[in-house]
């Protein structure tokens, strides 16, 4: 496949590869993040942004953690949070509400310069009280997905990942790729 999966992070290219399993390399590039709450938007503009540069077909992803009582926020600013007021923090905001309900989604981009594909997952759950565990990634310890009573960090590899492809539309994706000889 001539397409690539853009991201810096290669825990998140070596996991991407493996739920996939499909022969998409792995590139890093610069691309510029608007400021937007809408996480099509974002995926939509960072996969623009690295088409121009790759100039080849590309795949691009953007995660968001909304608490409920908040509206969007954090959103695909979650990042941002954990880096400023870390997890405990995250854990307290949610402490001002009676709902600790959250809503973990990602949106994956295709773009090859003609033809954009927004793929969007999403799982609701709350906000754990402390955060919790140790595996996984980002904000992994503070969201409990709707079904469990363990954070996504305290979970076991098996588990893990069958509620990851809930909120990552691994399986879509997949099948939209394997499709595009038929476009």
């Amino acid at each position: 496949m001539n397409v690539v999966f853009v991201t810096g992070n290669a825990n998140k290219a070596r996991y991407f590869s493996e739920l996939i399993g499909l022969p998409i390399k792995h590139m890093p590039a610069d691309v510029e993040e608007i400021q937007s709450l809408d996480l099509k938007e974002v995926a939509e503009h960072k996969a623009r942004s690295a088409y121009k540069q790759l100039k080849r077909p590309v795949i691009v992803e953007d995660v968001a953690m909304q608490v409920n009582f908040l509206g969007k926020l954090p959103g695909p600013f979650i990042k941002w949070f954990i880096e400023e007021i870390g997890l405990e923090k995250i854990c307290r905001l949610a402490d001002a509400s009676e709902d600790r309900g959250a809503i973990a989604s990602c949106v994956y981009a295709y773009y090859d310069g003609k033809l954009l594909k927004l793929l969007e997952g999403s799982l609701s759950g709350t906000i754990a009280k402390h955060p919790r565990g140790a595996e996984g990634f980002g904000w992994n310890p503070t969201f409990v997905p709707e079904g469990s009573e363990q954070t996504l960090a305290e979970m076991d590899e098996p588990t893990f990942k069958k509620f990851y492809i809930r909120i990552k539309p691994i399986p879509q994706l997949k099948e939209f790729l394997t499709g595009l000889d038929k476009i």
